[in-house]
């Protein structure tokens, strides 16, 4: 038996982290943060020819990461995912998701596109 073998999954918790053995939510070892200079890069890409807004270079966990993307999502009435240490927010809303990214205190940039 390996070192990290174990419980991988519990009906209680849902997925647990192999290493430290708390459920993926709680995870303790896996408690850094992302790298980057702390602005708020808002960029603009075509996907399929529709509009897509994504937000990169913001240093949260990946909770709050979540709970920010799902903010900005409401406040703009549209939808979007978090995934890859970025916010994606789907429509033309770079204006808005600036103006939002500033009053809670983020240093903001727009990026290209």
């Amino acid at each position: 038996m390996s070192k990290n073998s174990g419980l991988i999954y519990s009906t209680e918790h849902g997925t647990m982290c192999p290493e430290c053995r708390q459920p993926q939510a709680a995870c303790i070892c896996k408690a850094t943060l992302p790298t980057g200079d702390g602005i708020a890069r808002v960029g603009r890409e075509l996907r399929k020819g529709k509009a897509v807004i994504v937000v990169t270079g913001l240093i949260l966990d990946a909770a709050a990461l979540t709970t920010l993307g799902k903010q900005l999502k409401t406040l703009c009435g549209t939808g979007g995912t978090v995934k890859d240490g970025q916010i994606e927010i789907q429509g033309e809303h770079r204006d808005v998701v600036m103006a939002e990214l500033a009053k809670r205190g983020f240093k903001v940039k727009r990026g290209g596109g």
